[in-house]
């Protein structure tokens, strides 16, 4: 692998290959750190707010021996004018060997790997605006996994603000290619309907009937233009103690609004344990994905 684009991008060999060798540093390296990669460096280059995401890049990156590096958008060049290619480009010329982004502009990292002529980083989407984010994908992939065995013909239900979730977009298309049976439970203003690949039921206790693995999705305040009425939402859609399958698995990839997608009661039980270690996994899934892309192209 040369970059990280897109769950699309990515073979299921490819997927396979990132969850064994992140089970691997999940069992050899939990607490400790792995100092093969000490020659590398890895710039954080992140234009929306994170937390997770971020903490556990950095956290990987450290594990892994390589040097990290975060960009402040706010104390750098691009506010001077600088273009972002010719940011890569002196990075680059500086020494990062990977340049792990997130930014606001859906496109953005595929339209950057398209001219990697002009600069020699390799990049990893960490989330991009509505459209994708691939690493939240593969490590919910790799928690499902550690659960259920597998997700074949496994019920993955995912409730909440669709339309504007890269989560969902990327979630979807890993689950479907290892046959899940995903579906969508949202009220009508969060339905996305380009989403072919995944049935859809408006009600939330038809949805969560049988249910394997349920998924949360935080209502995106800062993606939405219109009123979003909270207390309908929560009595039509919130995930509590009541309907919550007693064998399903609790998921969400955070933040959590407590008390809106999912009950602080159901958050602080046993179910709401899964939650913590997706987080958890999170480290030793970017570990795996910065490992196979620097080993890939081998500096």
């Amino acid at each position: 692998m040369k970059h990280l684009i897109d769950i699309k991008h990515l073979t299921n060999d490819e997927i396979l290959q990132i969850t064994e060798l992140a089970s691997y540093y999940e069992d050899h390296v939990p607490y400790g750190t792995q100092k093969k990669k000490q020659a590398g460096s890895v710039a954080l280059l992140f234009f929306e707010n994170s937390t997770r995401t971020r903490f556990s890049f950095e956290m990987a990156s450290k594990k892994l021996g390589f040097s990290a590096f975060n960009f402040d958008a706010q104390k750098s060049s691009i506010l001077k004018g600088e273009g972002f290619f010719d940011t890569l480009n002196n990075l680059n010329a500086i020494g990062c060997d990977i340049a792990v982004i997130r930014h606001s502009k859906e496109g953005f990292i595929e339209e950057l790997a398209k001219n990697e002529y002009s600069y020699g980083l390799s990049l990893v989407n960490a989330g991009e605006g509505k459209a994708s984010h691939p690493t939240q994908a593969l490590l919910d992939f790799y928690t499902l996994k550690k659960h259920l065995k597998t997700v074949e013909n496994k019920k993955i239900v995912i409730v909440g603000d669709i339309i504007h979730s890269r989560v969902a977009k990327s979630n979807i298309e890993l689950l479907n290619r290892f046959g899940a049976h995903v579906v969508c439970c949202s009220p009508s203003y969060f339905e996305d309907w380009t989403l072919t690949s995944a049935k859809y039921e408006p009600n939330l206790k038809t949805a969560l009937k049988d249910a394997d693995a349920v998924m949360g999705l935080r209502i995106q305040k800062e993606r939405i233009e219109t009123r979003v009425p909270y207390a309908q939402y929560i009595e039509d859609y919130q995930i509590n103690e009541t309907n919550l399958p007693q064998s399903a698995i609790l998921m969400h990839p955070g933040p959590v609004n407590r008390d809106v997608e999912i009950s602080g009661a159901l958050l602080d039980s046993d179910k709401g344990k899964v939650i913590i270690e997706q987080a958890r996994n999170g480290v030793f899934v970017r570990m795996a994905v910065l490992d196979l892309i620097y080993e890939g192209v081998k500096r």
